[in-house]
């Protein structure tokens, strides 16, 4: 029996209706001005020059002197004697020649891209077992606390590294494939004598220095409120402060920047990178940086110190003021679900996403700001897979400071490259965190078990900060 068509179209509508709808999942939303991970001094920019602009609000005389302090940074020193005498001085051993050599346009350094190539930005820190008396690590007796990879023509240079990579096969329970590398270093044309054999390396590449005045204003107290060295909670994470030693007060004090978390202060930490990294004495650091088994009479310098407190604290102004742009798609629903997701997974345990800033004792601009570094400023154990096993005061071997993650996406815009972790050798996010061990391994295998989307969820997520 044939049923008319205007029966059947009724009963198809009929069971149409009632079909049990299945619910869509609900947006998610953003959170208030999260895109603002400088807060109020937030610019906004996607541009090479994105890591290059003076926080909004610092004004007044600063607004100049952070031009002076940028030329400065970016402008080569050149040896001595010679008719720029405010820039003369390098070496006589030096890894750069210019900060900006190692934190190009402001942002990230990167290993070597071949073989005897000069490193953009990679240093190798060097130690050997035990502490000096201030808790400091001891050097390495022929070539010191760094191996200085060029020289002073009068001079040879200290020796240079080879990088070595080993692929290492990995896949995740969903059945996809992915190779993480393994560096491992080899001194070559050593100078000064044999390296110790019981030499401690530490492979250390500049970061993007966007928003450390803002990091430097964040209150001592909202630190150590964060840190649970002895994991009282038993969450699995213990992180630790660093006491270090601060050259002005002669005293131990919290450490909160470079890789270890080894320099207390912004001043302290340009002046030692303008020591060790260009050669340039200052106030804080005034002895050449030469050993004695070096030709160091004989070889010239610019005078002492070769730059002055004055034009230091112009390099630190700079430094300190430079401001974090402004997230981006961070309104779109695959990166608002890998930010969900990136929490979920135990993430913001150690990257914690927001802070306050105190007051700042030179910038008014930057205190009382709500920040988004994503960063707890605090020494975590990361396991063996990315120990450099050199302790540095009170950090092990296998403890790194949290880094900041405010910028991270747009390294491939302004830097060129895509290389994260202390020593560059993950080639993307992905294989950054697939390099997370000891306390963040639990985290690690979380992000495992997502699947394909949700992987890339998270990975977009990162990609906005």
């Amino acid at each position: 029996m044939k049923y008319p068509f205007a029966i059947l179209v009724w009963c198809l509508s009929l069971l149409l209706a009632c079909k049990e709808e299945v619910p869509s999942e609900p947006s998610l939303l953003p959170e208030a001005s999260e895109e603002l991970l400088g807060g109020q001094t937030t610019i906004f920019d996607q541009s090479r020059n994105a890591f290059g602009f003076q926080a909004p609000g610092v004004n007044g005389h600063d607004e100049l002197l952070f031009f002076v302090g940028n030329s400065f940074f970016n402008q080569n020193w050149v040896t001595s004697p010679a008719s720029t005498t405010a820039r003369d001085g390098l070496g006589p051993f030096f890894n750069a020649r210019s900060c900006a050599a190692c934190h190009f346009k402001d942002g990230r350094g990167q290993p070597p891209t071949s073989s005897g190539a000069i490193a953009e930005g990679l240093l190798l820190r060097l130690s050997i077992p035990g502490t000096g008396p201030r808790g400091e690590p001891l050097p390495e007796p022929n070539y010191g606390d760094q191996l200085q990879d060029q020289s002073v023509l009068e001079a040879p240079r200290e020796g240079g590294y080879e990088i070595q990579y080993m692929e290492i096969p990995g896949s995740y329970p969903d059945g996809h494939s992915y190779s993480l590398r393994s560096p491992s270093y080899e001194f070559v044309e050593l100078a000064y004598g044999g390296m110790s054999p019981m030499v401690q390396i530490s492979p250390r590449v500049g970061q993007q220095i966007i928003g450390l005045g803002l990091l430097e204003a964040v209150p001592e107290e909202t630190i150590l409120g964060m840190s649970d060295p002895d994991d009282t909670d038993n969450d699995g994470i213990s992180g630790k402060p660093n006491l270090v030693w601060e050259v002005e007060s002669q005293s131990h004090v919290l450490g909160r920047f470079g890789w270890k978390a080894n320099q207390p202060s912004l001043l302290q930490q340009t002046a030692a990178a303008f020591h060790g990294d260009i050669g340039i004495t200052t106030p804080l650091f005034s002895e050449e940086n030469c050993l004695p088994n070096r030709p160091c009479d004989s070889l010239p310098n610019g005078g002492n110190p070769e730059i002055p407190l004055d034009d230091l604290q112009k390099v630190v102004l700079y430094v300190s003021t430079l401001a974090v742009p402004a997230r981006r798609n961070w309104e779109e629903q695959d990166v608002l679900k890998g930010k969900q997701l990136f929490a979920q997974i135990g993430c913001t345990s150690c990257h914690i996403p927001e802070l306050k800033t105190g007051t700042h004792a030179r910038f008014e601009a930057l205190s009382h700001q709500t920040i988004r570094p994503y960063t707890d400023l605090l020494l975590h154990d990361m396991g063996e897979g990315l120990a450099d096993n050199r302790p540095d005061f009170d950090a092990s071997g296998q403890e790194w400071r949290t880094p900041p993650l405010w910028g991270i996406g747009l390294f491939p815009t302004v830097n060129g490259h895509s290389f994260y972790l202390h020593d560059g050798r993950a080639r993307n996010l992905e294989e950054a965190i697939l390099w997370h061990g000891g306390e963040a391994g639990a985290s690690r295998r979380r992000f495992k078990e997502l699947s394909i989307i949700e992987r890339n969820q998270v990975i977009q997520f990162l990609e906005s900060l």
